[in-house]
């Protein structure tokens, strides 16, 4: 297997996308352009979907690249020039573990994400809290990824159901 130069990270949120999009981009050499910070502005003002949309078809008409994940209204994108889909098709238990102790870490370290914002007790408490968009995104995402994987008109799509699912897959990856 050649290694591919253009690959889709997707997953529900907290499955590990954008540590899965750094190791990749490390391991391969490509270049890896994170979703969340073309999509939220200082403050938490998402930007515009128009706007994400030609962010994205700027970075996907490139030879070379890793995004970590694909939203509405611009999800055909990567699609239609990714290699490689790899979906994280982790139970429900592991990835909203997983974003429970990436929160609470954020919380009480204040650590800054995309373009300098915080996660707050305030935004994990709201409706829109990210904990809440993992509940109701969950089995729309599962849904998503595995009809990928059986449709003939999409990329190549690798499903991996564990962790160590993914180190083994990972062992296997040519590098650079």
């Amino acid at each position: 297997m050649s290694a591919p130069r253009r690959i889709l990270v997707y997953g529900v949120y907290g499955s590990g996308k954008s540590t899965l999009a750094a190791r990749l981009a490390e391991h391969l050499g490509l270049p890896w352009y994170p979703v969340d910070d073309l999509l939220w502005q200082p403050g938490w003002v998402e930007v515009p979907v128009a706007d994400q949309r030609s962010r994205i078809e700027e970075i996907c008409r490139r030879d070379r690249w890793i995004i970590d994940g694909a939203y509405h209204g611009w999800r055909d994108v990567p699609m239609a020039r990714a290699d490689l889909v790899v979906g994280l098709d982790y139970p429900r238990w592991c990835s909203f573990g997983r974003l429970l102790r990436r929160t609470a870490r954020r919380l009480v370290t204040g650590e800054v994400i995309c373009n300098g914002n915080r996660e707050s007790l305030g935004s994990v408490l709201s409706r829109d809290s990210i904990l809440v968009w993992h509940v109701t995104a969950f089995g729309r995402a599962r849904r998503r990824m595995r009809a990928w994987q059986t449709d003939p008109a999409a990329p190549p799509v690798v499903l991996l159901r564990s962790p160590a699912e993914l180190e083994v897959w990972l062992t296997g990856l040519p590098g650079r």
